[in-house]
């Protein structure tokens, strides 16, 4: 892959460290589901007693076509979504006409994932972050963020469905890339920042050409790892995540911990399926998945003495789903079980949102030093 719009070893900051002044960056939220990159880059606040301060980002426009994500979004954020599929909107009537800095997409993920049928970018949804680019093109923002699941790195049919040595990551950046940004991508993997999730997600960043270029970008930092060696911080568990709700199931003023809100789906003893088993406590939950609906794992405690029994499996709630998604219980998923599930699936873990966020600022930040020392410079 050309050097002009990937690097393998990217430039990285210490999110927690960026310091954000009272200057406010518009954002232009697409794909945004219930909102956990958007929550990200709010910021404030706390998850697990740790908080996460307030960023220098001003959402001003929001777009989903899954009618109880928005739901859910415009509940917690207050912010009305529009509603409509982004290939019927008019850029010049159905969006803002205010200067965007960054255009965020989350463009859907279900013809890359390892869990669905693999079609790639012969899925029409394959080929949505083309109306991302549509967006960018209109507005021209500083820069953009992108996200998708770690699948779509070899992901290798076109959009003629024919099997190709060129996967859809190559080509979605080759086009972002002629659209006239500088764009790399990496792997970022959800614990490494805090999550207390086994959830790795593509990346990919973006820098308006006449602005800079992919060395002047930065990803943030890794602030845990498995056992803390590296960064003093271990992985957050399971455990840590959720432990604490297992007993309070209608005994909470927390949201979405009530029996309703706790799928009834059966269990089948000596069947390997989709949610048949439970999570570990001493690790990171694995990735929950909007695809899990009502088969989402247990929890990993049990209520009989035979841990093996699944009578006494119940599997994990709404807000413990949460909790692995580093949602603060602050967010209420004012929707039915199977929705809320969906919709956390989808998101982007909002403390990861939060790093990603951080890291964003620091690069608008350099950016406009560098811009501001070649007009002095030339003047």
């Amino acid at each position: 892959m050309s050097q002009s719009y990937y690097m393998e070893n990217v430039n990285r900051i210490n999110a927690e460290k960026v310091k954000s002044n009272s200057k406010k960056y518009n954002v232009v939220s697409l794909f945004s589901g219930c909102g956990g990159m958007d929550l990200g880059f709010n910021g404030g606040f706390t998850f697990l007693g740790k908080k996460y301060d307030k960023n220098p980002f001003n959402i001003i426009f929001a777009n989903d076509i899954f009618k109880q994500a928005a739901d859910m979004y415009e509940d917690n954020f207050g912010l009305p979504v529009e509603r409509r599929d982004i290939k019927e909107l008019d850029i010049n009537k159905n969006f803002p006409n205010k200067p965007v800095d960054v255009v965020l997409g989350g463009f859907p993920c279900q013809s890359f994932s390892y869990a669905g049928k693999r079609k790639g970018l012969s899925d029409l949804r394959g080929q949505l972050y083309l109306q991302m680019i549509r967006v960018i093109d209109h507005y021209k923002p500083k820069m953009f963020v992108a996200e998708n699941v770690d699948g779509i790195r070899n992901s290798l049919k076109d959009k003629d469905g024919q099997n190709v040595d060129t996967s859809a990551l190559d080509t979605i950046l080759k086009d972002f890339y002629k659209h006239g940004y500088n764009v790399q991508y990496h792997v970022l993997l959800a614990a490494d920042y805090g999550v207390p999730q086994m959830r790795r997600r593509v990346i990919i960043m973006g820098v308006r050409k006449d602005l800079g270029n992919i060395n002047d970008e930065y990803y943030p930092l890794q602030t845990y790892d498995a056992d803390g060696t590296k960064t003093g911080r271990k992985w957050l568990t399971a455990k840590d995540a959720i432990d604490d709700l297992w007993d309070k199931v209608n005994k909470t003023a927390i949201p979405n911990q009530t029996s309703r809100d706790i799928s009834k789906a059966k269990f089948y003893p000596g069947k390997k399926m989709q949610g048949n088993n439970r999570i570990a406590a001493d690790k990171p939950g694995p990735t929950i998945r909007a695809e899990h609906h009502g088969n989402i794992e247990a929890h990993y405690r049990t209520t009989l003495p035979d841990r093996n029994d699944m009578r006494g499996w119940r599997r994990l709630s709404v807000r413990e789903c949460a909790r692995i998604q580093s949602f603060p219980d602050t967010y209420n998923f004012t929707a039915s079980a199977s929705s809320a599930y969906k919709a956390i699936g989808n998101a982007v873990p909002p403390v990861l949102g939060w790093n990603i966020a951080r890291s964003i600022y620091y690069t608008l930040s350099q950016l406009e030093s560098k811009k501001n020392e070649s007009d002095d410079i030339s003047s």
